[in-house]
């Protein structure tokens, strides 16, 4: 069992059960930020009976306590077991979202700071756009749908 997990709910008198350690073993186990649904997918495989408002509390619930991350996704929630600062990319096509440790953030939250007297405690940096395989897989599609178009010219 997850110490942390253990010591964090028991503190705040909140019982460790099952679905809650099943559901953290799983957004802990990807680096794919699965949403409610995914999560629920899986551990309704170990558990049938359970529901998606289950899922849904206790996702909100880990997340609150800080043992795992909700992203502010532009369509739904995703989930991140990697609590560790970090920022992410988001394809706006295939809608994957990717883990990024750029050292260069920590100038900028400072320079922020410095500059309008904040006292910044945390800071996270989202890029959007397409990721390599989209990026490719766009330019394959914009080549071929020419080819098309000239073929389909009268000579």
């Amino acid at each position: 069992m997850n110490l942390t997990l253990e010591a964090n709910l028991r503190r705040q008198g909140r019982r460790v059960t099952n679905q809650r350690r099943l559901i953290l073993e799983v957004v802990r186990s990807t680096d794919s930020h699965p949403t409610a649904d995914g999560v629920f997918r899986q551990v309704r495989r170990r558990l049938p009976r359970l529901s998606l408002g289950t899922v849904y509390r206790n996702l909100k619930l880990l997340a609150e306590r800080g043992l795992i991350r909700e992203l502010d996704s532009r369509a739904f929630g995703r989930y991140d077991g990697n609590t560790t600062r970090h920022d992410h990319f988001t394809c706006q096509r295939c809608g994957r979202i990717f883990d990024l440790k750029i050292e260069a953030a920590r100038p900028l939250w400072r320079r922020a700071a410095a500059r309008r007297g904040f006292v910044v405690l945390d800071h996270r940096i989202d890029f959007y756009g397409l990721c390599g395989s989209c990026a490719n897989h766009r330019g394959r599609a914009k080549g071929g749908d020419r080819e098309r178009q000239e073929r389909r010219r009268p000579g």
